[in-house]
């Protein structure tokens, strides 16, 4: 599956099929979230949240290339992410954008 932040695929034409978004809801464990809380004193990088997002970011991409495939789509442009903080120490990420289909 093609993934593009672009709105086109350079030298292909394609046919949009439609919306497609993948979303999960990921949170920390205590310790790390209270080893998360400490840092924030010292400051620097709190890399138990960067790990929780990065794999939140790879969770709701598959599920919206699940969701794409599930269409019969060759790729998905206009990529994006976005992300809310739903409760302290756990965050929504949704991956979206437009399937497509290549024609010819």
């Amino acid at each position: 599956m093609i993934l593009l932040t672009i709105e086109y695929v350079p030298g292909r034409e394609i046919e949009a099929l439609g919306l497609v978004k993948g979303t999960v809801v990921q949170s920390k464990n205590f310790g790390k979230d209270f080893m998360a809380g400490m840092k924030t004193i010292v400051g620097g990088e709190i890399r138990g949240y960067t790990e929780m997002l990065i794999e939140a970011r790879q969770i709701a991409t598959k599920r919206m290339v699940d969701e794409a495939e599930a269409l019969g789509a060759d790729a998905v442009v206009g990529l994006r992410y976005g992300s809310a903080s739903v409760m302290q120490g756990a965050a929504e990420v949704i991956a979206y954008g437009t399937a497509v289909k290549f024609k010819g």
